[in-house]
């Protein structure tokens, strides 16, 4: 009897790009196995007149689509890692980190602005506090002001030239997904603007069973996984989540781990770097991230965090 399997996502175009994608490893992997697909509406689909830090609670884009997990309604699901809290429910896991994807920001302007040639006081739209911290750091004068919805949504609205925004930051890898690269103006350094922890990456979240694990093994990317562990780890010692300016980037560089880590005020005025490298190994990932959150906090973490409303 040939076994179905039900990946859950979200309804976006990025999101079924994603999901599509692991449906590919996986077939690659199992070609027996038959795959269908759900598509869930989560909080933060739903709830698209409030900033998205406003709209409180962890999981805003993860937890519906956790719940049919739980449920059984669906095998596996497929998130954007950055969207995933890093508190795992219980019974819950990720069981595959496939190949990232680039983990860095873009800027895009229908100007051709890049972020040195915006005009004085000129609008750049985000609903991240991280990229609007980042940007008011190198740039005091712009004003932030809230985006949301997907990536085409957003895109429209960066090119409507009755539109609010004079640019808009989003992630490269979204762009990259679905073609879009073109419309890309500046890729932001990553000295300008650190990720968020897990940007890029895919999580393949699952039940914490040996069965559901071994289905998805061949899909998981060491390389990758040990990276975004190490980021996550950092952002959840910082005691954050995605509303708070807290960035990190994590790569291999021959046989160690590069970790670099960013908190940075709301207001932009102060950033705290910091920087640390290790063995390439889960268990150096996990040991790194709280090692680097540490020496955040011993530089002053704790006083920007509190600051953030």
């Amino acid at each position: 009897m040939t076994r179905t399997l039900t990946l859950g996502t979200r309804g976006s175009a990025l999101a079924r790009w994603q999901t599509a994608y692991v449906e590919a490893l996986l077939r690659n992997a199992w070609p027996d196995i038959e795959i269908q697909t759900r598509l869930i509406s989560t909080q933060g689909d739903r709830v698209l007149d409030t900033p998205l830090p406003l709209i409180g609670g962890k999981g805003v884009f993860t937890a519906e689509i956790e719940t049919a997990l739980h449920t059984g309604e669906i095998d596996f699901a497929v998130h954007s890692l950055k969207d995933l809290p890093t508190e795992s429910p219980e019974c819950l896991t990720i069981g595959a980190v496939p190949p990232r994807a680039p983990a860095g920001d873009v800027l895009i302007s229908r100007k051709g602005h890049t972020l040195a040639t915006l005009p004085h006081n000129a609008t750049v739209g985000t609903s991240s506090n991280r990229r609007a911290a980042q940007i008011r750091h190198q740039r005091s004068d712009l004003r932030m002001i809230d985006i949301r919805g997907n990536v085409d949504t957003r895109l429209r609205k960066a090119q409507d030239p009755e539109g609010d925004y004079d640019a808009i930051l989003l992630a490269h890898a979204g762009l990259e997904r679905l073609g879009l690269t073109q419309q890309i103006t500046e890729i932001l350094a990553l000295d300008v603007m650190l990720p968020a922890p897990g940007q890029g990456a895919l999580g393949i979240q699952c039940c914490d069973d040996d069965a559901a694990k071994m289905l998805l093994a061949p899909l998981n990317h060491a390389p990758t996984q040990w990276a975004v562990t190490a980021e996550r780890v950092f952002l959840a010692a910082l005691g954050g989540g995605c509303s708070l300016p807290i960035a990190a980037y994590a790569a291999i560089e021959g046989d160690m781990l590069m970790l670099r880590g960013r908190v940075t005020a709301p207001d932009g005025q102060t950033q705290i770097d910091v920087e640390t490298r290790g063995a390439a190994s889960l268990e150096s990932a996990q040991a790194l991230g709280a090692a680097l959150a540490e020496i955040a906090f011993a530089r002053g973490a704790a006083n920007l965090l509190a600051d953030v409303t």
